[in-house]
């Protein structure tokens, strides 16, 4: 009897197999196969687009933090500048002072 099953697996298998096959290739299935693909394409060219405006975005957002570091260097630049200033003024008042002990 095992015999007999085994065969009968084998034969229903390759039935099954056969018919899937003809189901999997069938214009039906094409059509389906091809409405998911253009429905896997517009969610490709939705996620690409936000993608896109993120990065805009975030080239939006360095270059504004680069014009903030710049604005920072030239007012650092700006006083050293004072700082430098106002030794030398304290030094010509010494160097006036000095001259003036003489």
């Amino acid at each position: 009897m095992s015999k007999w099953k085994t065969i009968g697996t084998l034969c229903g298998g390759v039935l099954l197999g056969t018919a899937g096959v003809k189901i999997l290739t069938s214009k039906d299935a094409k059509k389906a196969y091809t409405h998911v693909t253009a429905a896997v394409l517009r969610g490709a060219d939705c996620v690409m687009e936000t993608v896109n405006t993120v990065k805009e975005n975030c080239d939006d957002i360095k270059a504004d933090a680069d014009d903030i570091n710049e604005e920072r260097k030239q007012e650092a630049r700006e006083k050293e500048i004072e700082d430098a200033k106002a030794v030398i003024a304290e030094a010509e008042e010494k160097i006036a002072e000095l001259e003036a002990q003489k």
